[in-house]
């Protein structure tokens, strides 16, 4: 990473995008975005791994999506590899934002699935955001194998996700409706009856879901 000259604009943003203020935080992240600079692009994704405050987050990623995506977009995609899930969920968010498709293999299975529910969250919107045409099927089988997890916010992203691929997710979510997992059962009505009724709202679905698999009693094994 080529830094800038001391005593100069661009050293003092780098300095500033470490400040123990969130507010000089802001400025500096606003100032990089402003006046895009190749030499800030490195110590924009490093910081979006560790910045604490989501507004600040929000200006580092509308700042790197400044930049072009050639010089963006790979680290991005490299940071997906990192053990820390800040910089993974992070670099979703911004390569989601970026729109560029060619990014879409590198969202992987693992990454859709991934053990922290904002990795996968971030996973979930960025393949929906990105997923090329003819894929949606296959995407929407992968996320289907997600339904029942987590809380209540978590399950809106995914409901959210398979909404979006239409009738892609149709058949996967159909089929969920009678899984042997009440969760699972359950999760996927709440997302049906969203996608026919979006007005109605999520919770209303969800206590909707609950009853009708209270009615339907548990499923045998087998």
């Amino acid at each position: 990473m080529t830094r800038p000259e001391p005593d100069t604009a661009e050293f003092r943003a780098f300095q500033a995008l470490e400040s123990g203020n969130p507010t000089v935080r802001l400025r500096a992240a606003l100032a990089v975005g402003t006046s895009p600079d190749p030499r800030f692009v490195d110590r924009l994704v490093q910081r979006c791994a560790v910045e604490p405050e989501f507004a600040v987050r929000e200006m580092l990623t509308w700042a790197l999506i400044r930049h072009p995506p050639e010089q963006t977009v790979p680290k991005l995609i490299d940071e997906l590899r990192s053990p820390r899930a800040q910089a993974r969920s992070q670099a979703l968010h911004t390569l989601s934002k970026f729109g560029d498709r060619r990014a879409y293999p590198a969202i992987t299975r693992a990454l859709l699935a991934d053990a922290d529910d904002e990795v996968a969250r971030a996973a979930w919107r960025a393949a929906v955001a990105l997923v090329p045409e003819g894929a949606e099927v296959e995407l929407a089988e992968i996320l289907a194998t997600q339904l029942g997890r987590g809380e209540r916010e978590t399950q809106l992203s995914l409901s959210r996700a398979l909404i979006a691929l239409g009738e892609a997710a149709t058949p996967v979510v159909s089929a969920a409706t009678t899984h042997r997992d009440h969760r699972v059962r359950q999760h996927a009505i709440a997302t049906e009856r969203s996608a026919r009724d979006p007005d109605a709202g999520f919770e209303y679905a969800v206590e909707q879901a609950k009853r009708v698999v209270a009615l339907d009693g548990p499923r045998k094994q087998g």
